[in-house]
């Protein structure tokens, strides 16, 4: 066969190369034998190249046709008819041997399985970018010796690196990234001596990087960022002495920053951020003079900023935030002369700004945000004349703003929300024409606002709200048509509203609530298409609402409650197709409810409470199905309660007291299921309270009282927790209630009979027991122990069991309380799982009698008074959401109680448990929290006296296998009587405790208020809020939301997350620092029973600063 007819692999050509020129040699020896070498290798060299060029022909066809997509045209000339070296994406040698292969950014997708390696030994430059190939990198690849440029990203390939990249020995530029590679970093590529750029970022590599890196003495760029890597950064990275660029952000990066890496002095730009990262920024940072560039945000790193940072004098961007720094901000910072970025924000720094910070001339962005920074501002921060952005807020900053400040004036954003700042507002503010954003709220701000803070007209968003502001509102603003969020809320602004407001088309948020503001609505806030909130509530705005009310299509919360408004509702409101919220309460409408009202088919909270309506409850509202609560209160309103009411079955909330209403209740209100609280009161209403109330399970609250009302109390849990207050002053209502006269017994009345003798005999025998227990327990100890009405000296009080059979039963159950029982343990006694001879499962808590009675008597009273105290409480109340006690024991050899048993365990041993924590649901943790506020606001509320808990916390609150909250452990609760709010002792837990306790033994309910807050954060962070608590209120203000969330668990659902939030937002107001500023239970418990919407706006990110209000928390 002819040799031209075979096509030859590369390494036979090779070989017989290697032949030729051996024999070259030998001809050199002869003429002849040099004559015939010439014509014979030029002829045999010529035919093997051109069976080598044929072998690349036919391989790169061949992988052309395992490629599909629209592509593919492109690729139209890579055919036999046309020489490879035309072809598109081709580059050859003089040789016309292939070199380059270069497709980037076609329609094709395959893989490079069908790709013969092998076929292109003299190839150098190999890109294949963003051709969606898919599959693994074949090891062959290690196959192309002369390559340096190997260029396959944005593709999606998976799998791992080959190690035979490593015998690539020329390689010079290797960029896997953006694919879907995986498994560790092969140490192999650190063979690679002349690699300069190495990118392998945004893939899912994981484990350590190999610390054989140091070995890449040529690198220049090394990128791995958005990958899976942890461990350590080795130090070897220090050896990479020509590193410009070193890029590892978002990984999982443990450990410590090397001091090695201070001799990387070619090194521009150093970025390893979004990691977890920790220790102390090292302080050989500083010998880095060629960095431009330094992000270590996102980490862990403590300690403070070392003062060698400023020796990086090319440094244009510094950022250090979200990070645990503490200490001062260092002087030497100042030397940073061409830094344009500095963020330092999300850490714990303390002291002053320091005015050297004055000389950052070039600086554009200067953000300290959420810290712990102190003192004023300097003035020389007016040198910063090219800043745009300048963030303070968050701190505990303090004294005035500096006059200097007029002296920026290309600055864009000022914020400086959540501090200590005092005194008027310079005049120079005016100067600031270029801002977009202006936040200011929070602080102690007083005299008037700048009139020209929108002389510019680019103001969006003005914010100043809860500060001492006077005076009107600024006359730029009317003019101001820029303006998207406006908060003026608690000040003391006045001036008429009617001349204050302008056209604003692309507003979105306008709060002025809470001022002095006067005057009437104008007709033109009708033009503000793109409203979603209007709250001008707590001002003194009066005459009519305008009709072009209606023409604001997107509002969603529409709050004029408590101002002087008066005339009627207009009907112009039923426009407004997607409102939630219409708030008009305490003002002096007057007219009838619009019937239209009831055409609004989002609305969910509807308030007209307080006005002067009058005319019947128009029965369309019953069209609002989606309607959370309905107060229609304190009006004159009358006829009797119409049916269609029944039909909102979501409806939590429904008070319609306070009116002229007649008639019977109707039945149909029965079908609330998912109601809560009902009042009814101070009406007319007569006849019976329908029989269908029998099944509200979830009515918590109901007040009856005050109407012409007669027959038996419906036998529900809400009726028999009430007190008599709530059915008083009726014509004729009987039975169920302590305090009610019972219903009389009629012959004929079997039914009835049935139902009081149970109910009669369990009193009788709670009484006789409560009143044997309050004799016997209730003496001095002696005569405890001499007067005991005993069965071989002990006292038993076990409800619907003979005492001393359960007494041995409980002894021989936990064989003498072995160990082995114990589910729990406390100051003064322990618990015990015990499983009765009836199969009944209890739960025992056995007190710690202490030994040697006579010399530890301050002991022995405390455990003493724990065990009376717990009898006590709990014989006296009874509620679904807290513990139910059996009965109890006291003898000289063992006192204990005896519990329902809960299978759920303590709320902190659930949390503590990250399995058990995984299944504990969002839904589930909002309604332990509704539960134990139920269980408080019938102590505080229901109980007479009221009874206060004094240690509500995690291990506190058991819960059963639905997770229902009890409240248990009453040990140290106590009543409140009059004159007797102060003990002599401190009782909790440390860490639930109310901070006024710590300077005094003044206890009240506010007391368990505080504790029910810390509570609740520890349900949705799934941890003690400690640390939370203990922040500077800037670091909380500027904590997102995510943040605070329980990361077991996913986010909640959208249906939820205003509910969340709505909890979150009572949590922080229970927190106040002041006890007075706290919330009663009443109105957390109501609070938290009326389910909110999700708004639109919210998002995980969203800063707790701008969805609560913080101020309160300022220690």
């Amino acid at each position: 066969m002819h040799p031209s007819s075979v096509i030859m692999s590369p390494l036979p050509i090779l070989l017989l190369r290697a032949i030729l020129a051996i024999i070259s040699v030998l001809a050199t020896s002869h003429p002849l034998v040099r004559h015939s070498y010439v014509i014979a290798s030029s002829s045999f060299i010529g035919n093997y190249d051109r069976t080598a060029a044929r072998g690349e022909v036919e391989a790169l066809l061949k992988w052309k046709s395992s490629l599909k997509g629209q592509g593919r045209p492109l690729l139209s000339s890579w055919n036999a008819t046309i020489p490879s070296c035309s072809w598109v994406g081709i580059s050859c040698d003089s040789s016309r041997r292939i070199v380059s292969l270069n497709i980037s950014s076609y329609d094709l997708y395959g893989t490079l399985r069908n790709f013969d390696f092998s076929s292109f030994p003299d190839m150098t430059t190999l890109v294949l970018a963003n051709i969606s190939l898919s599959g693994t990198i074949p090891p062959s690849i290690g196959n192309l010796s002369k390559l340096n440029h190997l260029d396959l990203p944005q593709n999606h390939l998976s799998g791992s690196i080959p190690d035979s990249l490593g015998r690539l020995g020329n390689l010079t530029n290797l960029s896997l990234n953006e694919n879907n590679l995986s498994g560790q970093i092969p140490s192999a590529i650190c063979n690679l001596s002349k690699l300069s750029v190495l990118y392998l970022n945004k893939n899912q590599l994981t484990d350590s990087l190999p610390r054989e890196i140091g070995k890449l003495e040529s690198l220049t760029d090394l990128r791995l960022i958005e990958n899976e890597l942890s461990g350590h950064i080795p130090s070897t990275i220090g050896d990479l002495s020509k590193l410009s660029f070193l890029y590892l952000h978002k990984n999982q990066l443990t450990g410590s920053i090397p001091s090695e890496i201070g001799k990387l002095e070619s090194l521009s730009e150093l970025d390893l951020s979004e990691n977890e990262l920790s220790g102390h920024i090292p302080s050989t940072i500083g010998n880095l003079s060629k960095l431009s560039l330094l992000y270590l945000y996102a980490n862990l790193f403590n300690g403070s900023v070392p003062r060698e940072i400023g020796r990086l004098e090319s440094l244009t961007y510094l950022s250090l935030h979200d990070n645990k720094l503490s200490g001062h901000i260092p002087s030497t910072i100042g030397n940073l002369s061409k830094l344009s970025v500095l963020n330092l924000y999300k850490n714990q720094l303390t002291s002053s700004v320091p005015s050297e910070i004055g000389k950052l001339e070039s600086l554009i962005k200067l953000a300290l945000y959420d810290n712990k920074l102190t003192g004023s501002i300097p003035s020389e921060i007016g040198k910063l004349e090219s800043l745009s952005e300048l963030d303070l807020s968050e701190n505990k900053l303090s004294g005035h703003i500096p006059s200097t400040i007029g002296n920026l004036s290309k600055l864009e954003v000022l914020s400086m929300f959540t501090n200590l700042f005092s005194g008027s507002l310079p005049v120079e503010m005016n100067n600031l024409t270029q801002l977009t954003n202006l936040h200011l709220g929070d602080n102690n701000f007083t005299g008037n606002l700048p009139p020209d803070v929108c002389q510019g007209r680019v103001l969006v968003r003005f914010s100043v709200h809860s500060n001492f502001f006077t005076g009107p509102i600024p006359r730029s603003l009317k003019n101001c048509s820029t303006l998207f969020r406006v908060r003026l809320e608690y000040n003391q602004l006045t001036g008429d509203i009617s001349d204050a407001l302008g056209i604003y088309p692309n507003l979105n948020y306008l709060d002025l609530s809470n001022n002095e503001l006067h005057g009437m609505l104008p007709a033109r806030i009708g033009q503000y298409n793109n409203l979603t909130l209007l709250r001008m509530s707590n001002n003194k705005i009066y005459g009519a609402l305008p009709s072009e009310l209606g023409n604001m299509k997107k509002l969603t919360i529409l709050d004029l409650s408590t101002n002087n408004l008066s005339g009627g509702i207009t009907k112009g409101l039923a426009k407004l197709k997607e409102l939630i919220k219409l708030l008009l309460e305490n003002n002096k409408l007057t007219g009838s409810i619009p019937p239209e009202i009831g055409m609004i088919l989002t609305l969910q909270n509807l308030s007209l409470s307080k006005n002067r309506l009058v005319g019947p409850i128009p029965k369309l509202l019953g069209n609002c199905i989606d309607l959370l609560s309905l107060n229609l209160s304190g009006n004159e309103l009358h006829d009797s309660i119409p049916i269609e009411i029944g039909s909102l079955r979501s409806l939590e909330i429904l008070d319609l007291s306070g009116n002229s209403l007649v008639g019977e209740i109707p039945e149909q209100l029965g079908r609330l299921q998912s109601l809560e609280t009902l009042n009814l009161s101070h009406n007319n209403l007569s006849g019976e309270i329908p029989s269908t109330f029998n099944d509200m399970a979830g009515l918590k609250i109901v007040d009856v009282s005050y109407n012409q009302l007669e027959g038996l109390i419906p036998n529900s849990t809400a009726f028999h927790n009430a007190s008599i207050d709530v059915v008083r002053d009726n014509k004729g209502l009987c039975g169920g209630i302590v305090g009610l006269k019972p219903c009389p017994l009629e012959k004929g009345n079997g039914k009835l009979l049935v139902i009081l003798l149970p109910i009669i005999a369990i009193l009788l025998l709670f009484m006789v027991t409560f009143g044997f227990w309050h004799t016997m327990i209730g003496r001095t100890k002696r005569n405890v122990e001499d007067q005991l009405v005993s069965t071989n000296g002990n006292l038993f009080a076990i409800w619907s069991y003979d005492g001393v059979i359960v007494y041995e039963n409980i002894i021989e159950a936990t064989e003498e309380f072995d160990s082995k029982y114990c589910i729990g343990s406390g100051a003064y006694g322990s618990v015990y799982k015990a499983r009765l001879s009836t199969d009944q499962i209890v739960a025992v808590k056995k007190f710690h009698i202490m030994p040697n009675e006579d010399t530890v008597g301050t002991t022995e009273r405390a455990w003493q008074k724990a065990f009376k105290s717990e009898i006590r409480a709990l014989t006296e109340i009874r509620h679904r959401n807290i513990v139910k006690l059996y009965g109890f024991c006291s003898s000289p050899r063992y006192s204990f109680l005896v519990y329902e048993y809960l299978e759920g365990g303590s709320l902190e041993n659930l949390l503590s448990d990250h399995e058990t924590a995984a299944r504990f649901g969002w839904l589930e943790r909002m309604n332990v929290a509704r539960g134990v506020a139920d269980a408080l606001c019938y102590m505080h509320h229901d109980c007479s006296p009221a009874l206060i808990h004094r240690d509500i916390s995690s291990k506190n609150i058991l819960l059963d296998v639905e997770y229902e909250a009890h409240v248990s452990d009453f040990g140290t609760a106590r009543f409140m009587k009059p004159d007797s709010s102060k003990w002599t002792s401190f009782a909790g837990t440390f860490g639930y405790a109310a901070p006024e306790l710590a300077y005094t033994m003044e206890v009240n309910e506010k007391c368990d208020v505080y504790s029910f807050g810390v509570l609740t954060l520890e349900l949705i962070m799934g941890r003690h809020p400690g640390d939370l608590i203990s922040s500077s209120l800037s670091s909380v203000y500027h904590m997102q939301l995510k943040e605070i969330l329980d990361q077991r668990i996913p986010y909640p659902k959208d249906e939820i997350m205003a509910d969340l939030i709505s909890i979150l937002d009572i949590a922080f107001s229970c927190l106040s620092y002041r006890s007075k500023s706290r919330p009663s239970m009443k109105q957390v418990s109501q609070g938290l029973s009326t389910r909110r919407s999700n708004t639109p706006d919210y998002s995980w990110e969203i800063k707790l600063g701008e969805l609560f209000n913080l101020r309160g928390l300022i220690l």
